[in-house]
């Protein structure tokens, strides 16, 4: 395989690069535009390349135009590349990035794109027509959900699908939904071991997106990933948006400057990137709020909690103070009467778990049990790039391979995220929670 990386402007795309992959060319060809974002991949890759520990050994192909696009598919129809699979990589502006990805499904590649792929539920149809042409041609196109990768996530989708442990997903109510999934994420960060730098197009929504349409596409992802698991969601008949809400996040010019390294901030930017939104999912009342923060506290990192409601338990995902700040997974019986029953029914999914997680265990503490997970599971969220890049890979080789749910839970997903926008739009920006 070869991979191609179109106008890389987000530190996604090196990740997918931390390391080398059997089967896939060391040569790289990378399309962009001059400017800040294509150097800032470029030291990455650099980086990986001199770092002591298990460097890598990438060789970038670099093309420089005023339309990477034009010239990548221009260059795939004049060029031999030999008997290869080519494979687009998409991580970069998220405005627009429909575009290429659609561009390149139609020049016959196949594409890896970061999420988000759309922004604003105006391009639902182009997205529905990018997924069309990959099926038609038998092409793979898969957006990099890298959440679904976290042991916690795996591990508490296992024990909701489990009815013995679980029962059935509760209704719920807008008061009380079924799921609640809440997630924080900061503006300062360090990747790959260094301070992040971040473009000032970031903090244009109109180019990044909200919250709910950019990160939030996680969110989205896990709640009908872990409650319904193996469906092929119909966005039209299956969801229904209750209620949207946004809110901003007040930068000062000096944090700007800080985080963007220009100097042409005259003043600061209430920048409205944070949301919630209510909605229905198969009947299931679901709740999903992100927001953006300056910086974490020392030790803290981005925090993600997801709350999944049964009949018999609440499968529960915390990462707060009492968990030192890491993701721990807890099942909480609704009733005293039957936690004799459902931990033993927890403790025989443990067993079956070893097989894939040795060593997982369960601690009974105030009436409920925590999972026990060893530390050799956590391996982070840069390494879920490659894991995520490996399953893709999987898929190039063999696109029936790819699960049938995965395109119309794509279009789902797309649908919430971006409908989500669209009614906190239709109220005022409220004030900060």
């Amino acid at each position: 395989m070869k991979l191609i990386v179109a106008e890389p402007g987000h530190f996604h795309a090196a990740l997918l690069q931390k390391q080398m992959y059997p089967g896939l060319d060391r040569r790289v060809s990378v399309y962009a535009q001059v400017g800040l974002d294509a150097i800032e991949y470029i030291n990455r890759i650099a980086g990986f390349n001199a770092r002591a520990a298990n460097p890598t050994d990438w060789d970038l192909d670099v093309h420089f135009s005023a339309n990477p696009m034009e010239e990548l598919v221009r260059d795939r129809a004049v060029v031999d590349f030999g008997p290869s699979v080519d494979v687009v990589v998409f991580a970069g502006r998220n405005r627009g990035k429909i575009d290429g990805i659609l561009r390149a499904l139609e020049g016959g590649f196949h594409v890896l794109a970061d999420k988000p792929w759309i922004i604003e539920s105006a391009d639902l149809p182009k997205l529905e027509r990018a997924l069309f042409v990959a099926a038609e041609r038998g092409l793979a196109a898969y957006d990099i959900m890298t959440e679904r990768y976290e042991v916690t996530s795996e591990l508490q989708r296992e024990f909701v699908s489990d009815a013995a442990v679980f029962g059935e997903l509760e209704t719920g109510s807008t008061a009380q939904p079924a799921i609640s999934l809440f997630s924080a994420h900061h503006i300062i960060k360090s990747v790959a071991g260094a301070p992040l730098r971040r473009p000032a197009w970031f903090f244009d929504t109109d180019v990044q997106g909200e919250g709910l349409s950019d990160v939030g596409t996680h969110l989205v992802d896990l709640a009908q990933w872990t409650a319904f698991p193996n469906l092929a969601i119909d966005f039209g008949a299956d969801i229904q948006i209750l209620e949207g809400r946004r809110w901003p996040l007040t930068l000062s010019a000096a944090q700007l400057k800080t985080i963007t390294g220009q100097s042409s901030y005259a003043a600061g930017l209430d920048y409205p990137c944070n949301n919630s939104v209510d909605y229905l999912l198969c009947g299931a009342h679901i709740r999903i709020e992100v927001v953006w923060k300056w910086e974490a506290p020392p030790g803290v990192g981005d925090i993600y909690t997801a709350r999944f409601r049964g009949s018999k338990t609440i499968v529960d995902l915390r990462q707060g103070a009492e968990q030192n700040h890491k993701p721990e997974l807890y099942i909480a019986p609704l009733s005293a009467a039957w936690r004799a029953e459902v931990f033993a029914a927890a403790r025989r999914r443990i067993a079956e778990l070893q097989a894939r997680w040795p060593g997982l265990d369960a601690v009974e503490s105030g009436g409920e049990l925590r999972l026990s997970i060893p530390e050799e599971f956590r391996v982070g969220h840069e390494a879920h790039f490659a894991q995520v890049a490996n399953r893709f890979f999987e898929y190039v080789s063999a696109p029936d391979a790819m699960p049938k749910w995965e395109r119309p839970c794509m279009m789902a997903k797309y649908f919430v995220s971006t409908k989500g926008v669209d009614a906190g739009r239709n109220g005022s920006l409220s004030p900060a929670p």
